[in-house]
């Protein structure tokens, strides 16, 4: 039984908990805010039982009962084969644990961040171990959507994304491999075209926020949730991608020149988008909102699950 160490326990951390645990890890979790990994457990309890009722997860009790509460970073870390680090997007405490994390592990300890747009360079350059330091972004909730970015720095070494590649399939993740750094990655760069774009188009009063989402959930969101926007337009022209890209090239060369820059994320935008949505969730309103979210990627997930592959 291989152990993990998971270095903060919010929302994503007490997620990749989660999905380590489900396959049969044992998981040190460790937070520095005083209470964060006793209510991370509490949490967890209850989603593992929600999980295994959706046939996600095999055995809730024993799951929950191999993730261990870590008083200290070194506790975490002793005998960890894998660390995750899931602390804010602030490069300078990101610089600052993974300094600790490198002189704390073992040798052979891969050293991964949960970070959404900082490349691994940033804050590994000067450390005696980096050639063992990798991004594993997930999406949030990984243990419910389990789409991971490896990104590798310049001095990552092939074993240690071949390590990542095998664990994150391993314990049920899909792992893509991001060829060569750049800031957001992949999948936040492509979220933020469509973000921009909607904030443009609702900001300029071409839609509102709810029949955009709803555009999204009941439209795009379903055209790619089992295929992506490759295998989506491969589908769509009688000859492929070329045929695609023939017929519809000179309409997304113009629609690339209309603009939808910075300007779509002003305040003043933002502001009016805010009030045409008209929604203002209190933390407990917040927090039913996103139990519903969750059973329903539960179902989502359980339903792909029991789909056959369609190669």
């Amino acid at each position: 039984m291989e152990t993990a160490a998971i270095i903060g326990a919010g929302l994503v951390g007490r997620a990749w908990a989660m999905v380590f645990a489900r396959a049969g890890w044992t998981v040190h979790l460790y937070d520095a805010a005083a209470g964060q990994v006793e209510a991370a457990q509490e949490f967890i309890a209850k989603s593992l039982v929600e999980q295994q009722a959706m046939g996600l997860a095999d055995d809730a009790a024993a799951a929950s009962a191999r993730i261990l509460p870590a008083a200290t970073l070194e506790e975490a870390i002793a005998g960890a084969v894998w660390v995750q680090e899931n602390l804010p997007e602030i490069l300078a405490l990101k610089v600052e644990v993974f300094a600790a994390l490198d002189r704390t592990a073992a040798p052979g300890t891969v050293l991964a961040s949960s970070t959404s747009a900082i490349p691994a360079s940033h804050f590994t350059e000067n450390l005696a171990g980096r050639a063992r330091c990798i991004v594993a972004h997930p999406v949030n909730p990984p243990h419910l959507v389990p789409v991971v970015e490896l990104c590798g720095a310049p001095w990552t070494t092939r074993a240690t994304m071949d390590r990542a590649y095998a664990v994150m399939s391993d314990i049920g993740q899909v792992p893509v491999v991001i060829k060569r750094e750049l800031p957001g990655f992949v999948l936040n760069r492509l979220q933020g075209a469509l973000l921009t774009e909607a904030m443009r188009l609702v900001g300029e009063g071409y839609i509102t926020p709810a029949d955009l989402d709803k555009t999204i959930s009941a439209g795009l969101g379903l055209r790619w949730s089992f295929l992506g926007p490759f295998a989506t337009i491969e589908l769509n022209a009688p000859g492929g991608v070329p045929d695609y890209c023939a017929r519809y090239a000179e309409f997304y060369r113009q629609l690339a020149k209309e603009p939808a820059g910075p300007e779509s994320w002003s305040a003043a935008n933002a502001a009016q988008v805010a009030d045409a949505m008209g929604t203002s969730f209190n933390a407990a309103q917040r927090d039913a909102r996103m139990q519903w979210r969750d059973r329903r990627l539960m179902a989502l997930a359980r339903h792909k699950r029991e789909q056959p592959d369609s190669d």
